[in-house]
């Protein structure tokens, strides 16, 4: 094993007990002896199927997992542990992924707008890799990092996304104009880089930037560069019930490697899946703190007249400039379950779900059908891996919430045979093929030979 994780980091869970039994239990020892009021519960199990899921449909494909998506401890350590890289938007990000012993070669500083004083940082700890889109970065790059390893980032067509978002990237007529002042400059520039982010739901866009990116590969080898990294960045879908559209969108993926990149060519192709490995894997509990309500005939919490029964406005122990800043990287909350089972003729009425008293703006959900709920009830969020651990104090003084770790026997007996540890002897074998839950709610069993990874689990 590497050392990142052990089993110390987490709670083993055997057969038959799974991740949601542990997150029950703990809201039955908060609600009796802790004034805690949220909490993560993280499947670690869930995100080595997903990395074992990856490398078995995209083979091809080295992943870099961005660390702004989910920076806590436990996630971290265990990508590292599996070999994953890190796509580093920050001095911070560096730093952290440094501090338990990543090498610099596994480390990509793929923030498009880098700051000067960042750069320099990843220059004295040994990182190189890193990518620019326009003059003004290439600039400073070329300053500040002559060592520096350049993927030039090329902008990705897709259909809009009904939310709107900031996209980066060169067009292709302004790519020759980039790379020739990069050659002037003496800028190292050894691939293209594109990301479609998670809002592309066509995966045919994959195959239109991997072509986009094959004639930039050109351009760039026409003028000397030994160009041998593509990144084709991330927009890969995080929930379990996504699974058929990551499917198809990695065969739309190796089809276009094929095609344009085919195997054996010297290039290394890259990516940066970061909803996709956290997002199923964490389930988030919060308490209600205070009630209102709005009497009928009176607008409601969505400004609306509410009818003929009243509304309900819940303020939760976190709100969106904490655990739920989810929804300020456009994600929709996901719809909370009861944590206390309702009675079957105990009417629903018109919810809306807010952050901690005091901050109008803090809106986490609007038009849900809840029945009444009291303070002190507990709500459950599922798939909330994804952009919701933050890295400082919320606002308002609210604490962090504590995340509790778990993985299964059979995942961490996955995360032993990818790293090479020989198989248990036969006599032992048949534990180890038990099926265990975890959250996993799958048949097959680990018995394979460790050849490459249990593909058994996945």
């Amino acid at each position: 094993m590497n050392g990142y994780l052990d089993e110390s980091d987490f709670r083993m869970v055997e057969e038959g007990f799974t991740t949601r039994d542990l997150l029950e239990n703990l809201l039955v020892e908060l609600c009796q002896t802790s004034d805690q009021g949220a909490f993560f519960m993280a499947d670690l199990g869930d995100i080595v199927k997903k990395h074992l899921r990856f490398l078995k449909v995209l083979p091809r494909v080295k992943t870099y997992f961005p660390v702004k998506c989910n920076s806590s401890r436990g996630v971290v350590r265990l990508l590292a542990e599996l070999g994953a890289g890190f796509a580093c938007a920050s001095k911070a990000e560096i730093a952290q992924v440094r501090s338990i012993g990543v090498p610099a070669d596994k480390i990509f500083y793929s923030n498009p707008c880098k700051q000067v004083a960042h750069i320099k940082y990843a220059a004295s700890h040994g990182v190189q890799l890193m990518t620019f889109d326009n003059e003004v970065e290439l600039n400073k790059v070329a300053r500040s990092h002559p060592r520096a390893r350049m993927l030039l980032g090329i902008a990705a067509d897709f259909s809009p996304s009904p939310l709107p978002s900031v996209t980066f990237g060169a067009t292709l007529t302004s790519c020759r104009h980039l790379l020739e002042m990069a050659k002037e400059q003496a800028v190292e520039v050894v691939g293209i880089s594109f990301h479609l982010g998670s809002h592309c739901l066509d995966p045919q866009a994959f195959a239109q930037s991997v072509a986009k990116a094959q004639l930039a590969f050109e351009m760039g080898t026409e003028l000397g560069y030994r160009m041998h990294i593509l990144d084709i960045g991330g927009g890969f879908p995080g929930p379990e019930d996504t699974r058929a559209r990551f499917e198809e969108t990695a065969a739309v993926i190796n089809s276009a490697l094929d095609l344009y990149f085919p195997e054996g060519c010297g290039v290394e192709v890259v990516a940066r899946p970061g909803r996709y490995y956290v997002t199923s894997a964490f389930t988030f509990a919060a308490s209600i703190t205070t009630k209102e309500e709005v009497p009928p005939g009176q607008p409601g919490p969505e400004e609306e007249e509410s009818g003929s029964k009243k509304s309900i406005v819940y303020h939760l122990s976190d709100g969106i400039y904490g655990s739920f800043n989810c929804v300020l990287f456009d994600s929709p909350c996901p719809r909370p379950l009861l944590h206390k089972k309702p009675c079957p003729d105990h009417p629903s009425y018109s919810s809306s779900l807010r952050g901690p008293p005091g901050h109008a703006e803090d809106r986490i959900a609007d038009g849900l059908e809840l029945p009444e709920l009291q303070v002190g009830d507990w709500l459950i969020f599922k798939d909330m891996g994804a952009y919701t651990i933050t890295t400082s104090s919320p606002l308002g003084g609210c604490p962090q919430p504590q995340i509790n770790y778990a993985m299964s026997r059979v995942a961490w007996e996955a995360v032993q045979l990818f790293q090479g540890k020989p198989p248990q002897a036969e006599e032992d074998r048949e534990s180890v093929c038990t099926p265990l839950s975890c959250g996993w709610e799958i048949a097959e069993t680990l018995c394979v030979p460790p050849v490459f990874t249990p593909t058994g689990i996945i």
